[in-house]
């Protein structure tokens, strides 16, 4: 790609990790800015927090369960400024400054059911042995969700065998049950002031389909929200002393909005499939879902515009250049490519030599323009942008769109626009008299036409309800000899006591005889049974050979007690071709 650097790839970084647990952050205040990832590991063991400066690992902490998120907040305001990374891991916070581990947060305790805490007390008094104990919580866990119970219930039901069971309730009889939650997604809101280096709160989703937002400097609850889902994204807009509104999406695939004033929750988005990203760009929401889509709401949740992608959305994140204006939106997919979106025009594509696992776009060392991207193989990417690089809205190519959001392409007005414009205007009163009267004339004229046909019967389908036919035909041959094929169908609605038989019938062709011959020209038709169609083979001979002829030939179904025919068709005989002299 022409606008980016290809700074460092490492294919051996072994790195497991996801867009929630990378960052870059200024850890020493020395505008030395470095890259910090928690690393899953094994996905079992082997969690660590890494702090990558340049092209080594600086510095590496174990975790003790595995990371959902990492942020980079500013705790106090002592000099010089140094920010905290603050890590979500199981049910606690972990605080690292200064590269070190500096504070512990757990998250409060949730109730524990009465149910649960008594029959673990009657363990604890000798009261249940373990069969009785494994009938009894299994059934608590049939009435209630399995999150409504203590991990140490959930990892007793998994014991299998007998013995296992009594081991552990030996060594858990005497221990406190406690129900603790899990951090799902981590998120930073200003206090106070908008300013970079300014105090933030924390903003935690939890498993318990909660929001907590947690003081910084004294690691305590200020405000909890409840959710009927579990949230898996958050995004922060506003200050929490003065006016502040999040927006959650939740494993239910909708998006939920909170404000400060409120504890009630309004949906603001739904969703037609899950949630991989959702970044905010402005004052318009980006969201990005498993069908391929990335779709632009406003705050409000009306839908601006629409893009289906070529390949699955494995992440999402923000290129942001404050020094330009320029806000884009970057989108990792499945076929190895990181595309950038401004607004809904396609503006750039860094291909990458695998699957993009997780991105972040920032200063990275002392270069304001980095790609750090994290591919699914564990390799490291470090990309450059060019200092020549120049993005906008027609550098790229547009997406595709929802057809319904495409604005027509209407033409510029011309003078013969306008010049029949103004005629209608000012006759209008009798062009519409003018159309109203050859309108009358039209319908007329179809009214008369049509009471002739019923009157003079050269309709191919009787008016007669006492003798309902229906009559067609069909022409085969180039001539000069034709075979017409006569359908004639008795089209009443028969009985088994009254049939309804037609019979007496006669059929006739009119011609002119100097142009065709018919064999037979008039014959006698049987007794027609309704329902049932009646083909009969007519041979007609064009007799005028010195050219090509063509005529009509009329059918007439006709019987002596009526005056007029019943039916009558009228064929167009194709254009006969002229006897060939050997």
């Amino acid at each position: 790609n022409n606008n980016w650097l290809n700074a460092y790839y490492d294919p051996v970084a072994g790195i497991y990790t996801f867009p929630s647990c990378i960052a870059l952050a200024d850890l020493n205040s020395d505008g030395d800015n470095k890259l910090v990832i928690a690393d899953l590991g094994s996905g079992l063991y082997k969690m660590t927090l890494k702090v990558f400066q340049g092209t080594s690992v600086v510095q590496e902490n174990a975790l003790l369960d595995l990371p959902t998120g990492i942020v980079s907040v500013y705790m106090d305001n002592m000099e010089p400024r140094t920010p905290g990374i603050v890590v979500a891991s199981g049910s606690c916070l972990f605080v690292y400054k200064n590269m070190r581990p500096y504070y512990k947060y757990p998250l409060p305790l949730l109730p524990v059911n009465e149910a649960e805490k008594s029959l673990w007390n009657a363990v604890r008094n000798g009261d249940v042995v373990a069969d009785a104990l494994t009938a009894a919580l299994s059934s608590l866990k049939d009435e209630i969700y399995a999150s409504a119970l203590t991990s140490q219930t959930l990892r007793f039901l998994q014991l299998e065998s007998r013995d296992e069971a009594e081991a552990f309730i030996e060594s858990h009889k005497n221990v406190g049950l406690k129900r603790e939650t899990v951090v799902t997604c981590l998120a930073t809101m200003k206090k106070s002031v908008a300013e970079e280096d300014a105090i933030s709160c924390l903003v935690a989703g939890t498993e318990h389909k909660e929001i907590q937002i947690i003081d910084s400097e004294a690691f305590t609850q200020l405000k909890s929200y409840n959710l009927p889902s579990i949230p898996v994204f958050i995004n922060v807009s506003g200050l929490y002393d003065v006016d502040f509104r999040l927006f959650v999406a939740c494993r239910d695939g909708k998006i939920y909005a909170l404000k400060k004033d409120s504890t009630e929750y309004r949906v603001c988005i739904e969703l037609g499939s899950q949630v991989v990203g959702m970044e905010r760009i402005h004052k318009h929401m980006v969201v990005a879902t498993m069908d391929k889509a990335v779709s632009c709401y406003t705050t409000k949740g009306k839908k601006l515009w629409s893009l289906e992608l070529p390949a699955n959305i494995v992440c999402t994140g923000i290129m942001d250049q404050k020094a330009k204006g320029f806000k884009a939106l970057m989108v990792g997919l499945d076929n190895n490519e990181i595309r950038i979106y401004k607004d809904k025009n396609l503006v750039d594509t860094l291909t990458l030599n695998d699957r993009p696992q997780a991105i972040c776009y920032g200063r990275y060392g002392r270069e304001d323009s980095t790609l750090v991207s994290v591919t699914s193989s564990g390799a490291l990417n470090v990309h450059i942008l060019k200092r020549t690089a120049e993005y906008s809205e027609q550098s790229g190519n547009q997406g595709q769109l929802n057809p319904q959001k495409t604005k027509l392409n209407i033409p510029k007005k011309t003078q013969l626009f306008v010049d029949q414009t103004v005629r209608e205007r000012e006759h209008g009163t009798e062009m519409f008299q003018s159309f109203q009267h050859d309108l009358q004339l039209i319908r007329l004229q179809a009214a008369k036409t049509y009471i002739h046909g019923l009157n003079s019967s050269i309709t191919p389908i009787s008016d007669d309800p006492d003798i309902p036919l229906k009559l067609n035909a069909t022409v085969q041959g180039i001539g000069p000899v034709f075979q017409m094929m006569v359908t004639v169908e008795n089209t009443a609605s028969s009985t088994a006591s009254d049939p309804k038989l037609v019979s007496d019938l006669k059929m006739m062709f009119k011609f002119s005889d100097k142009v065709y011959t018919a064999t037979p020209r008039i014959f006698s038709l049987p007794p027609l049974v309704p329902g049932i169609p009646y083909r009969f083979p007519i041979r007609i001979e064009c007799i005028a050979t010195d050219q090509p002829a063509q005529d009509t030939v009329t059918a007439v179904v006709f019987t002596r007690s009526k005056p007029k025919p019943i039916v009558t068709a009228n064929i167009s005989m194709p254009v006969s071709e002229g006897v060939v002299v050997v």
